[in-house]
């Protein structure tokens, strides 16, 4: 069987770069027409076949999906379900998925997926937040058209598709204080990822609008700035009559924890989460939490990448997709 014609393959023997190649066989702009028509003739000599063509169905392609290892563990699970969405989603326009875990010595070393290397996909969807250093150098080296799915980088212009973080926490505080609760704790590493940060700032938001202070010994890390969450979560020593919880693992510690003081969940204390999706058997008690729209996330995403694929113009941004507040036993 005749071995497999790459993008790399047509780059070396030009001398060009393998995005430029890339740019030229989708039609994208920066590249001279000279350099664009030796490309294409080139391509066509080797018998080279965009990702997808070789399955002779029209407007059908393959969709890269890679997420940070850090966040499929034995229990985090709720990517492996976004990952899922992602297929059906996919499905419905007759199109293919294919996933790599990324791990973190190969995204602090800057080494590129191995689907964008052996130019196994027409687009990518990164799904979890990723280091800015390693998304720039995705962009430097490959032309693929990207989407950020359930995180987007202030540093970098980019589509982005995320649930409203924001407004979901500021509803959560806001349902807490009208149950009569002021003394409210944050819990969540801000600055960690933008969406625990903007689940931070909508928790001091309500706040704010009712003059309550924003106690510093209150807003409790559940993680290090690498993003790899605490085994165990210090409660203060001060206890508060809630805990705005950034997602739900971290509230299902939380009540581990008060559980472990003799504190009662919500007899004594209030616990939110954030997600909706948490591993059968890791919370006692079913959480009060602002539940994500994983469905509505993952087609968002796969539209976005379809329409970058068939050429329709999209301003980048960001694209917010609204969830619903679930009112259970925790708080």
């Amino acid at each position: 069987m005749a071995k497999k014609v790459k993008m790399s393959d047509i780059a070396g023997k030009l001398g060009v770069s393998v995005v430029t190649v890339s740019k030229a066989l989708s039609g994208q702009k920066g590249v001279s027409e000279e350099v664009k028509n030796k490309i294409i003739r080139l391509a066509e000599e080797l018998g080279y076949e965009k990702p997808g063509e070789s399955r002779g169905v029209s407007k059908s392609y393959n969709i890269g999906v890679v997420v940070p290892g850090g966040y499929i563990t034995k229990y985090e699970t709720f990517y492996w379900e976004l990952y899922q969405a992602i297929n059906t989603a996919a499905a419905k326009e007759n199109s293919f998925v294919m996933l790599e875990i990324i791990s973190s010595e190969d995204e602090n070393e800057g080494n590129p997926p191995k689907l964008l290397r052996e130019s196994k996909v027409d687009a990518l969807i990164v799904m979890g937040a990723m280091k800015t250093s390693y998304l720039k150098m995705i962009r430097a080296h490959y032309a693929t058209p990207t989407v950020f799915l359930d995180f987007y980088d202030s540093e970098i212009q980019e589509d982005a598709v995320i649930s409203n973080s924001f407004y979901g926490a500021y509803a959560m505080t806001n349902y807490l204080l009208e149950k009569g609760l002021k003394r409210l704790a944050y819990v969540g590493t801000p600055l960690s990822t933008e969406s625990i940060t903007d689940r931070y700032l909508g928790y001091v938001k309500a706040l704010m609008e009712k003059g309550i202070e924003i106690r510093k010994d209150w807003i409790i890390d559940d993680r290090d700035m690498n993003r790899v969450m605490y085994n165990e979560i210090t409660l203060p020593e001060d206890m508060p009559e809630a805990f705005v919880c950034n997602c739900d693992m971290t509230a299902s510690k939380i009540i581990e924890a008060l559980s472990k003081k003799g504190i009662s969940v919500p007899g004594d204390v209030a616990v939110t989460g954030f997600d909706d999706f948490l591993h059968p058997g890791l919370c006692i008690i079913p959480l009060t939490t602002y539940a994500v729209n994983m469905e509505g996330l993952a087609d968002s995403a796969v539209r976005n990448v379809l329409k970058k694929l068939n050429g329709i113009e999209t301003n980048k941004g960001i694209h917010l997709i609204e969830g619903r507040l679930i009112c259970r036993e925790s708080a």
